[in-house]
């Protein structure tokens, strides 16, 4: 059975920071590449970083450049996303996902409010 379980999500100020998790199971997790994506309320799900299976490339949103950072551990079969400085306009539900051959796999999501 295929799981994605984002966590670390909550509360925090303009110019925090913030570390998401991606724990997964049930697949080869370190053949998948990794992305994450946010999708604030009424708007469409959106890309915001990218991480190939071995590390050797990422990518990101052009707003969250600089700021978030995408990184994975493939012995702990875990995802995760770095976010600093923090804006308001990063409030979103955030989801990774696992695709590659062939196959596409989502987490069920994590909030992140970003308020004064």
């Amino acid at each position: 059975q295929v799981q994605l379980v984002e966590s670390g999500g909550g509360l925090l100020q303009p110019g925090g920071s913030l570390r998401l998790s991606c724990a997964t199971s049930g697949f080869t997790f370190g053949r998948y590449a990794i992305s994450w994506y946010r999708q604030a309320p009424g708007k469409e799900r959106r890309l915001v970083a990218g991480i190939t299976s071995t590390s050797d490339q990422t990518r990101y949103e052009e707003s969250v450049k600089g700021r978030f950072t995408v990184s994975r551990d493939n012995v702990k079969n875990t995802a995760y996303l770095q976010m600093n400085r923090v804006a308001p306009e990063d409030t979103a539900v955030y989801f990774c996902n696992a695709w590659g051959w062939g196959e596409s796999y989502w987490g069920q999501g994590t909030q992140v409010t970003v308020s004064s």
